[in-house]
Parts: C-alpha cells; structure tokens; sequence
C-alpha cells in the first residue's frame, strides 16, 4: 500500500489500481494549502464521521470522481442527498469485502454531527485487510479500552493514531492506545491543524521512541515522492 497524507486526518491509499480517500478535510486547512482537490482521483472515500474537519470537501470530490463514500447508514444518506451518487451504508461492528479489500468498522468514542446539525450516526474508525496486512485507522476517538480486543483478535501492521489532544487522544493517550492494539508502526494525525492540537512534534517522535514503538509524521503533499509504503 502506498500512503500520502493530505493534512489533519486526510490520506489517500493507493492499493493496487485502487485509490481510497479517508476523511477528506483539505481546501479549508492552510497547512494543505499546496494540495488542489481537483486534481484527486480516488475509487472509495472512508468517511470515519461527520464533522467539518472530516467532511469538507466529500460532496465535492465524491461527485467530481464518482467514488463510492463508506461511512455509517446516517452519513450516507446525508450525503446522497447532498447529490452524492455510489454510496455503501455500514455500522459499527460491520464488515464488507470490496475489491480493494475487506473494511470493518470499528467504534470510536466521540461526537458525531453532519454538517446541516443533524445527527450523523456513531463516530467510527476502520481496520482494512489487504494484500496479507491489516491496518487501524482510528478515527476521532478517545482511548477506550475496546482497542485491547482489537490487539487481541487481529495482528494490525500499521495504525493511524489521532495525537493532537483536545477533541481526540493526546501523545501519551495514543502510546498506550498502540500497546492496547499491539502495533509498534504508527502513523499521526489530528494534530497542528488548530491552536487547540498544535503538538511539538520531536517531543513527540521521542515519547513513542522512548515507549519502543515508532512515530512517523508524514509531510503533508500529494506527490509520489512523498508517499510512503506500508
């Protein structure tokens, strides 16, 4: 798998000839200001929740590319009606096999509204298998001792881990949240975007160092150069 990170929560996956979008909040956060999202392609956008900072350019991009959006009941229906056309409702607990590979979807513990005020349906994350591999993505969440089961059930290669504190885990949150998970590779996010999540990121990359697991903080771009493989 291929990873570019497009800032905040926001990372395109290029598994084989499929692309697939995850929480696409970009054209209104200045550190991604380099990325035009008319230039994205993607297959399927995982969409973890509702909120503005996950969902700011979906409509957008999910009618431009005529991508499938995965996401809870809720969300879904929101965003057909939003003229959104391939849609695939989940909940919690769910799993489907798609082409690209199979998706389930996972709890996190946090709000959840849809842009319009109404409610969106349960906050989630999602593990993807694929390719022999399996990767959490843990959506804005809390850390909840749910994640031990998941350490418990499946070998998760790679996880994606909110570490900006505030509104989601914080460093030392997201440290014990790879423990519970039994995943040493961990991939940031949810940090620097605001006041409220701004992070020292050395600091940081020391506390997972110093806990033996390993902090990569992707650069923000849209460019294969920048990609990393996982």
């Amino acid at each position: 798998m291929r990873v570019n990170y497009f800032g905040h929560s926001c990372f395109l996956l290029q598994i084989g000839e499929n692309k697939i979008l995850i929480d696409p909040f970009i054209s209104p956060n200045e550190l991604a200001k380099d990325i035009n999202i008319n230039e994205i392609e993607c297959n399927y956008i995982l969409v973890s929740h509702g909120h503005s900072d996950h969902v700011a350019d979906l409509i957008n991009i999910a009618k431009r590319t005529d991508a499938t959006i995965i996401s809870s009941f809720e969300l879904v229906q929101w965003a057909s009606g939003q003229g959104a056309e391939k849609i695939h409702p989940m909940n919690l607990g769910g799993s489907w096999n798609f082409d690209f590979g199979t998706v389930k979807m996972t709890y996190a513990a946090h709000s959840n509204s849809l842009p319009n005020g109404s409610y969106g349906g349960p906050a989630a994350g999602f593990l993807l298998k694929t390719d022999g591999k399996t990767y959490y993505y843990s959506g804005d969440t809390a850390l909840v001792s749910d994640m031990r089961l998941l350490g418990e059930l499946y070998d998760i290669d790679y996880a994606f881990l909110c570490i900006g504190d505030n509104f989601t885990m914080g460093v030392d949150d997201a440290i014990l949240a790879a423990k519970f998970i039994n995943c040493k590779k961990i991939i940031g996010m949810h940090y620097d975007t605001f006041g409220y999540i701004k992070i020292n990121e050395e600091q940081a990359k020391q506390k997972f160092e110093d806990a033996g697991l390993t902090l990569n903080l992707m650069k923000i771009s849209n460019k294969t150069e920048d990609a990393i493989e996982i």
